[in-house]
């Protein structure tokens, strides 16, 4: 409770600080409009902020849990497969090495101007950190247990499904957590690129009429639903690893 106290405080500061500057400074409401001009523009603009912020929440839901299945499925098999490190671990990187903007127009020239396009960019950014973790926890299973599975002459799918994935879930949902940190960048840079709805359709269009309180409005409800579904994934992780409790250091955030 007192670190969220104390967030809340930091965010007050901060935004009495923007908007002293706008105050202090008389910049134009197109160059830099306060915190209340924002507010305004969010409750004036109310229907169409839901309206586009609907169909860019909609794409980073299903280009999360594509990218989380994609990415698992990627990760046992690396893990079952040695064979399969091969091959798909250089696809891994050249994934990571070629820049998103470079992929979001043939994207939208595969698959149109549609959702499919963006969702299809919200995988390709969630895919890498999810295998990535999940591999590297199936890879750090405690010696000691896989030697005692092979006493018991467990096969190795016994042995991955029964020891090796759960001993790997701490480091899945850390992958997952930063899959739904970075999930909105795919779906809007594909909206940047093309599109016809979606709160980055809504920054562009927000941009060139120089509403820029609109698009600071887009932008915080994009925020929002950032911080939103990291949080709502972190319960579902402490609810999927009850046996794994949170430590704080002495004089942290409960301190």
């Amino acid at each position: 409770m007192r670190g969220l106290a104390r967030g809340a405080v930091t965010l007050a500061v901060l935004l009495g600080a923007w908007q002293g500057l706008v105050w202090l400074t008389g910049l134009p409401r197109y160059l830099l409009p306060g915190p209340l001009a924002v507010a305004e523009a969010m409750q004036r603009q109310a229907p169409l902020l839901m309206q586009h912020g609907l169909t860019t929440l909609t794409e980073i839901l299903l280009g999360l849990v594509g990218g989380v299945v994609l990415g698992g499925v990627s990760a046992l098999t690396l893990a079952r497969f040695r064979a399969a490190q091969r091959w798909l671990m250089p696809l891994l990187v050249v994934s990571q090495a070629i820049p998103v903007f470079a992929l979001a127009p043939l994207l939208v020239l595969w698959l149109g101007y549609g959702m499919a396009s963006k969702i299809a960019m919200a995988v390709l950014i969630i895919y890498f950190p999810v295998t990535t973790a999940l591999f590297d926890g199936l890879r750090r299973t405690d010696p000691g247990w896989l030697d005692l599975a092979r006493t018991m002459g467990a096969t190795p799918a016994a042995t991955l499904w029964s020891i090796r994935l759960p001993a790997a879930l701490p480091a899945f949902w850390s992958g997952v957590r930063v899959a739904a940190a970075v999930a909105p960048i795919g779906a809007v840079i594909g909206e940047w690129v093309g599109s016809s709805s979606g709160l980055g359709y809504l920054m562009l269009h927000a941009n060139a009429r120089m509403q820029i309180d609109l698009l600071f409005a887009a932008v915080l409800v994009l925020g929002l639903f950032a911080v939103a579904l990291y949080a709502a994934v972190n319960a579902l992780a402490r609810r999927a690893l009850p046996w794994q409790s949170d430590t704080q250091p002495a004089g942290g955030l409960n301190g």
